[in-house]
């Protein structure tokens, strides 16, 4: 398929995700928690929310820790005192950079190929069904969650750790060379099967999204306009619907996958393989030191922290593939 300029629908999409995932790194890549042990180092198990927000979700590693509004204020204060002021809170820019665009522009690239190839064997794309959408967004993430996985490990290695602590990669180039170095090659790809079991984050936020817009394309029509060779007769969205779908949307997955979150950043913080032997052996220990709740600490935060980032890429993908068809 080619938009109106003749260019092909995976180049659209391709280019609408990477600059998406580019889009995020203009907000801060740095989230702490937990209790301040000595200068240099704070306490704290960090994981990007899946690739699919590329959000930095706080967990807490010290059972007495909070995660009230006092304890995140001094967070900040250490932070800024004992890690170098206002550039300690863009630590892992570089993977960021990396991981988002490069992340974002596979995703959207893989998704797009196989709805298009469902359009074809269903004949339009009104025919889709939320099945559809969930299996090409869970094929995608997977594809993408092999690809990506070793940026991921260095990103989430660098945020848990100042610049201060002893073994801090200094660079997104210094962790490759160290988990090379120390791990092997098994070494990036820690906390690699959570993360395909997490691929269900990412299908059932674009299941529900488009779904959503689907609905929303056709609100206040005639049902048979759902059918087969009507697809012109439909609304256009708007930013505003974009922003009010992509919430719902991420709201939903947000809250049916926020435990393998906690196992997948757990096991690949930079300390991983002294606490952990495996996702089996960290769900256990959470569940015997923290019981359920352990599953879903900072789920309130972390759904008011991840809409943000979610409205930036959605509303800049939508908006650059508007402008390339």
């Amino acid at each position: 398929m080619t938009g109106q300029d003749g260019l092909s629908s995976s180049f659209v999409e391709t280019v609408a995700g990477f600059t998406a995932g580019g889009g995020l790194n203009a907000l801060p890549s740095s989230t702490r928690s937990g209790e301040n042990k000595t200068p240099g180092y704070i306490t704290r198990v960090l994981c990007p929310v899946c690739f699919l927000s590329s959000d930095i979700s706080v967990f807490l590693v010290d059972r007495n820790a909070t995660t009230r509004l006092g304890s995140s204020i001094q967070i900040v204060r250490d932070i800024s005192r004992y890690e170098g002021g206002f550039a300690a809170f863009y630590r892992g820019l570089a993977p960021n950079l990396v991981g988002n665009s490069t992340s974002w522009a596979l995703y959207f690239l893989f998704y797009g190929s196989l709805k298009n190839g469902m359009c074809i064997y269903r004949g339009s794309f009104s025919a889709l069904t939320s099945f559809d959408y969930f299996l090409a967004s869970g094929t995608a993430g997977a594809l993408t969650s092999l690809l990506t996985n070793p940026i991921w490990v260095i990103k989430t290695r660098m945020l848990s750790t100042g610049s201060q602590f002893p073994g801090a990669y200094s660079s997104f180039t210094t962790g490759v060379k160290h988990i090379y170095r120390t791990e092997g090659v098994p070494g990036f790809y820690r906390g690699l099967v959570p993360s395909l079991f997490g691929v269900s984050h990412g299908a059932l936020q674009f299941m529900a999204y488009d779904r959503l817009k689907v609905l929303r394309s056709h609100t206040n029509q005639d049902p048979s306009s759902l059918g087969v060779g009507h697809e012109n007769k439909t609304r256009k969205l708007n930013n505003v619907d974009f922003l009010a779908l992509s919430s719902l949307s991420k709201l939903f997955a947000g809250c049916a996958t926020y435990p393998y979150q906690v196992i997948r950043s757990r096991l690949q913080t930079y300390d991983a393989p002294l606490m952990y032997r495996g996702a089996t052996d960290a769900i256990m220990k959470v569940w015997a030191r923290e019981g359920i709740s352990g599953f879903y600490k900072g789920l309130g935060p972390n759904l008011l922290r991840v809409l943000p980032s979610t409205w930036v890429t959605f509303l800049v993908y939508e908006n650059v593939k508007i402008f390339f068809t």
